[in-house]
């Protein structure tokens, strides 16, 4: 090379380096392997070095080797390192590193990947806020409150948008006052209705019920997941869901409507069947468009969200009166997820969602870290 070259020459960007955080303790563990594997695909690798960081059943974080493979076949990863966390907080490069000795912060950010308790419920991300490392996604009362849908519908009643009629169980009631709670059930909804664990997704433990018999093995199906129990009045419903991108500036995607292969998009609806149709975009008026959308940007406001969320909706099909049924911080990712497909369908690619997410992760974090975290008390004077 000539000393005009060498000159000229540019140094290339390092890769910024993307935890893919997936698995977890959750009923929804499955469901967050296919999401990684959705996001892993689309990422460009020219852009970010990926680092793998499986969460096992037990809440093992292992890293090497192929984390995702080993817990999706249940084999191997007892032989993966364990991923080490030093508690001083940080994010700054650290040069080179190995990944059978990863510090999370060694990472420029981490992407979780998480569905339900334990992941996105705010748990990790108060980890990694403790931590100082960027993180995709909402914070820590974001995702908490929208993962508990008692809580999250006492904003949503308080902030004037539309939800059904509920009633709210601790499991520990359901277990020794069950006349009671039957009762409560009885007297302020009609059959049918859905039981539901207050805090998870993917229609896990949800059941429609339509009389007293399933009411009770409802109760006693959504009491194994979760110590809160949701019960909310049946209607016949189409479902709708847009997808939001954004922080304290969101847009909203067009709508789309899922025609389910049974009663309701059930667990087996979404994943086992194979049979379930999304359609995008839904086949909504202009005006119904406006109304959920506005409905959807205010229910993240509401909760703060960050990032990206999903929100669906239950749009009564005698009426096409539209009801906010719930947020989701860590939408899917998976092949049949409407929140990428809707953001494709809506003039974003899979791959560029990420890059947005990603940068949104990072405005986010540098936000946060321009507050003032040291109080001198003779100001105060």
């Amino acid at each position: 090379m000539t000393s005009t070259d060498s000159n000229t020459a540019r140094v290339q960007p390092r890769k910024l380096r993307v935890g893919i955080l997936f698995g977890g303790r959750s009923g929804e563990h499955e469901v967050s392997l296919v999401s990684a594997r959705g996001i892993i695909d689309a990422i460009d690798r020219e852009r970010y070095e990926i680092v793998l960081i499986g969460i096992t059943r037990e809440g093992r974080w292992v890293v090497g080797g192929d984390p995702l493979e080993a817990l999706s076949t249940g084999q191997g990863a007892e032989d993966l390192s364990t991923v080490r966390v030093s508690l001083e907080p940080g994010t700054s490069f650290r040069g080179d590193f190995s990944i059978k000795e990863l510090q999370l912060q060694d990472l420029d950010v981490i992407f979780p990947v998480l569905h339900g308790p334990y992941g996105e419920d705010g748990t990790v991300q108060g980890l990694l806020e403790v931590l100082a490392i960027p993180y995709v996604g909402a914070g820590v009362l974001a995702s908490a409150v929208a993962m508990d849908k008692a809580i999250a519908r006492q904003l949503f009643v308080a902030n004037g948008l539309p939800v059904l009629p509920y009633c709210v169980f601790l499991s520990r009631s359901w277990k020794s006052r069950p006349a009671d709670v039957i009762t409560e059930c009885e007297r302020t909804l009609q059959y049918p209705m859905f039981t539901k664990p207050a805090n998870l997704g993917s229609s896990v433990g949800v059941n429609k019920v339509r009389n007293r018999t399933e009411l009770e093995a409802g109760l006693d199906e959504a009491a194994r997941y979760d110590r809160k129990i949701i019960v909310e009045q049946g209607i016949e419903a189409r479902e709708i869901e847009v997808s939001v991108l954004g922080n304290d500036t969101r847009i909203v995607s067009m709508p789309g409507e899922i025609i389910p292969s049974r009663e309701f998009y059930s667990y087996a609806a979404k994943y086992l069947d194979n049979a379930s149709q999304l359609l995008i975009p839904a086949p909504l008026s202009s005006r119904e468009v406006q109304h959920v959308q506005e409905i959807a940007l205010k229910a993240c406001a509401a909760v703060d969200c960050a990032g990206m969320a999903r929100v669906d909706f239950l749009m009564d099909k005698r009426t096409g009166e539209v009801w906010l049924s719930e947020i989701n911080t860590i939408p899917g990712f998976t092949p049949i997820s409407m929140y990428p497909k809707l953001w494709e369908a809506s003039g974003i690619s899979y791959s560029e969602l990420i890059d947005r997410l990603i940068q949104l992760a990072l405005e986010r974090f540098e936000d946060r870290q321009r507050c003032v975290t040291r109080f001198d008390p003779s100001r105060a004077a």
